[in-house]
């Protein structure tokens, strides 16, 4: 038993949902596209989980999540895929790949064939167990990656009203579980082994001021440890966290976020991997020509820093997929993706952006003391502006921090720099687009000196679109603050 189809997205996580309207914008017919996801959902904005999904009143649900209204595009329900002629196949695995042969072989046994696959898996969420500590098992410890993931969360919230809550982890998952907590009443203690939160974007001194933040909304922090193990009652609940350094917290409920690791187990052996992920060029392909990633389990070149990445971010997901699409589709028209790296996040009433590098000297402006307050902070390395990051700002300044780090202005007095603030990046972004310095990109298609960009108005559509990314970040935030 088998179907055959043109494309085949397996997975069914946020870049698989954009994925499948850029293929149909572009003229996909009936019956040439499936997705294949073990979710029994069509896909959706996976960033309201740890946000309006776990709000205490008037929660996100699906159907109002879909994708891809994350980027206020069409809301892609069941009805839509069918209506479009795109078969969802959901709650089902795959079982092995072949990608020599161009077949997937379902846990239901199908096998199902394609001419071009984009692998759109993700990642998942690393257990306790994978740390030397048992538990994951019980009901009041969660994780958060699905949406199977998120009403178990809801479920121990609802049971633990007023109780105490231990969140394992200071990244994204974790200060923005921690947060929803808050908000629920829940009483939380974050423990990570990190001397800080978001260590891996956020310096100490930025750090600090988020973490002084949740301290004043109840939020405890024990840090430089790790979890232990977990006492238990006679029904299985754990009861009681013990940490490494001996200290021991009563729990009605726990939270895990510790790393993810992509999901590359069907390709190892089949093709080229990289930075844990799959290891694409710059038009998503991987080594197999017929075969693409896009989203958290791919390594594509970023050109602006002359290597290749694995971002795990929502952003990153949505335009690899549209990219990728382009790609298959149209190749002779597509260029080498060109992406600064994005991020924010919207907790409470706090709101940041970050752009492209946290590489080189750091160069602080604003007030970092007063709660509620705007500030910011750029990353100079070799002499340019490489990063970005402002807090409580107008959706203007967004853009201009977002322009300033496309553009990477040469920057020869730091002091200056900080005198200046806020106030060079608006300057910078009013001036008339320069060229940045050409840099070498190791591992792109053509391995030669790019000079970035070839003309003026390449930097212009560069500027323009990093501008169009802050300004919807700041436009889709103060509308929807509950994803």
């Amino acid at each position: 038993m088998g179907r055959a189809f043109v494309y085949v997205i397996l997975g069914g996580g946020v870049s698989a949902g954009y994925a499948a309207l850029e293929f149909v914008r572009r003229g996909v017919s009936h019956g040439e596209l499936c997705i294949i996801s073990n979710e029994s959902v069509a896909p959706y904005e996976r960033p309201a989980l740890s946000k309006g999904y776990l709000l205490p009143e008037a929660a996100a649900r699906l159907p109002s999540f879909h994708t891809c209204v994350g980027a206020n595009e069409e809301r892609l329900t069941p009805k839509w895929y069918k209506e479009h002629g795109v078969e969802l196949v959901l709650g089902t695995g795959v079982k092995s790949a072949d990608v020599k042969r161009k077949t997937l072989l379902t846990t239901t046994g199908e096998t199902i064939s394609y001419k071009f696959l984009i692998i759109a898996t993700g990642a998942r969420a690393l257990k306790l167990e994978e740390f030397g500590v048992n538990g994951s098992d019980a009901e009041n410890v969660c994780y958060l990656r699905d949406i199977s993931d998120a009403n178990r969360l809801v479920n121990a919230i609802q049971s633990s009203p007023g109780g105490n809550a231990v969140v394992i982890g200071g990244g994204y998952i974790g200060m923005e579980c921690a947060a929803s907590l808050v908000i629920n009443k829940i009483n939380v203690t974050m423990v990570f082994p990190e001397a800080h939160c978001m260590a891996r974007l956020l310096t100490p001194k930025i750090a600090s001021y988020y973490e002084e933040y949740y301290k004043s909304r109840g939020v405890k922090f024990i840090k430089g440890t790790v979890l232990s193990s977990f006492d238990f009652d006679s029904n299985g609940k754990v009861t009681d966290v013990t940490l490494r350094d001996g200290t021991k917290l009563s729990v009605d409920m726990v939270v895990v976020g510790i790393r993810i690791r992509p999901n590359t187990g069907l390709f190892e052996g089949q093709l080229t991997l990289e930075k844990g992920g799959i290891k694409v060029n710059g038009m998503f392909q991987s080594s197999n020509s017929s075969v693409y990633a896009i989203g958290d389990v791919a390594a594509f070149p970023v050109k602006a820093f002359g290597e290749k990445r694995r971002l795990e971010h929502v952003d990153s997901a949505r335009k690899s997929a549209k990219h990728a699409v382009s790609s298959i589709m149209e190749p002779d028209k597509t260029g080498e993706f060109d992406y600064i790296p994005f991020f924010y996040s919207r907790v409470f009433t706090l709101s940041w952006q970050f752009y492209g590098d946290n590489a080189g000297e750091v160069v602080y402006y604003g007030d970092l003391s007063a709660s509620g307050s705007t500030f910011g902070a750029y990353w100079v390395n070799k002499g340019h502006v490489v990063g970005a990051f402002l807090e409580g700002g107008t959706r203007e300044e967004y853009e201009a921090i977002a322009k300033t780090t496309t553009l990477r202005p040469a920057v020869e007095d730091l002091t200056e720099l900080e005198r200046q603030g806020l106030g060079f990046a608006v300057a910078v972004s009013q001036k008339p687009v320069a060229l940045p310095p050409p840099i070498e990109v190791s591992g792109s298609t053509s391995g030669l000196l790019l000079e970035k960009p070839l003309y003026a108005w390449h930097a212009t559509a560069g500027v323009v679109l990093a501008a169009s990314i802050a300004a919807f970040a700041y436009f889709y935030g103060k509308r929807r603050r509950r994803w």
